[in-house]
């Protein structure tokens, strides 16, 4: 599952058209291999201007980032995967932004790429409150993970013998956090040292198997919200972005492996054909309408958190007006096909 409930909703959006964000407007993406890596080192580094604080710092700025796209008095939990219908709290989704702290059933701030494994220790300033890698997490299963280092696995967050897999759900946002956490800090936080697989024939400090999840587990709405917060001039917005976050296929630029996605359509895989299907009117207040020469067998219409609200079958005109106001998700297939577009609903 994708964050449980919003598995759908990321692997379309991930399918979507993206645009390269201003911010790379000065970086030279022709460059491959560690040239790329140095070119994006230099321009995180430079832009990382506001240095937060671990506390209150952190804390305040996972309130904004983490927010739950479909319940904004929630965060997000990393390693979640049950929405809080049983009786463990450890496996919850989500929960109140505002019951953080290191009680039972509190969330606090899990370091994906753990202080120790740092060399040095990565402590609570620099890299240790480097929000990027920072994320709201049970504080049970914060401590599960404890400084265990990452290996392969599937299904739902849990031990693997004396190591850690994050989960389905999450192993894509992990593998981005630390190979940010290396492009940004080098030596300091080596994939090496967090993760058990393979060494990189390009890189021997990095690990395929980070590159394996990237590719396998794409972006999701909570990772672009989170790059987009630290891309603004919010208070404790760090002034940088994650460039994994921002296009996948940059990891497949610098160390090869498995290829990752395009969000540009720029740099490795080609743009998507053009589409078969169009919708209209979009932004949309009442009815939408799909215009297309080819036959629409099925319209799922899911919302932001990825939950599937209605199923249509042989109809290219839909009622959208009891829809509240905001972005939903429309796949439209039929036998030979299957499109994504996203719908703006006011």
């Amino acid at each position: 599952m994708k964050k449980t409930t919003l598995l759908l909703l990321f692997i379309f959006l991930a399918q979507a058209i993206y645009a390269q964000q201003p911010y790379y407007d000065d970086v030279d993406l022709t460059k491959t291999g560690l040239a790329l890596r140095d070119e994006l080192a230099q321009k995180i580094i430079e832009t990382h201007t506001n240095l937060l604080e671990y506390s209150p710092g952190v804390w305040e700025a996972s309130r904004i980032t983490d927010v739950d796209p479909n319940d904004n008095s929630k965060v997000l939990l990393l390693y979640g995967y049950e929405n809080g219908t049983d009786s463990d709290v450890t496996n919850d989704l989500n929960r109140d932004k505002y019951q953080n702290g290191g009680q039972v059933g509190d969330w606090n701030r899990e370091h994906t790429y753990p202080k120790s494994l740092g060399n040095p220790n990565l402590g609570e300033s620099g890299p240790g409150s480097d929000a990027h890698h920072l994320r709201p997490t049970d504080v049970q299963r914060n401590g599960a993970r404890g400084n265990r280092k990452f290996a392969a696995g599937s299904g739902n967050s849990g031990t693997v013998g004396e190591n850690w897999y994050p989960g389905d759900a999450w192993k894509g946002d992990v593998a981005r956090m630390l190979m940010y956490m290396y492009l940004h800090y080098g030596e300091r936080c080596l994939p090496s040292n967090v993760i058990v697989g393979s060494t990189n024939g390009t890189d021997g400090n990095m690990i395929d198997l980070l590159l394996q999840w990237n590719a396998e587990d794409p972006v999701s709405a909570v990772e672009d919200q989170r790059n987009a917060y630290h891309d603004s001039d919010g208070q404790y917005a760090q002034g940088n972005r994650n460039p994994f976050i921002d296009n996948p296929y940059l990891a497949t630029a610098i160390w090869g492996g498995p290829e990752a996605e395009d969000r540009w359509g720029t740099l490795g895989i080609a743009s998507a054909k053009a589409n078969q299907f169009k919708i209209y009117p979009n932004p949309a207040h009442n009815t939408v309408n799909v215009s297309s020469t080819l036959p629409v067998e099925e319209i799922r219409l899911y919302d932001i958190s990825g939950r599937l609200l209605e199923t249509y079958h042989h109809e290219k005109s839909i009622d959208v007006s009891t829809l509240h106001q905001g972005v939903y998700v429309l796949d439209i297939q039929n036998k030979n096909s299957n499109e994504v577009h996203k719908l703006m609903v006011r």
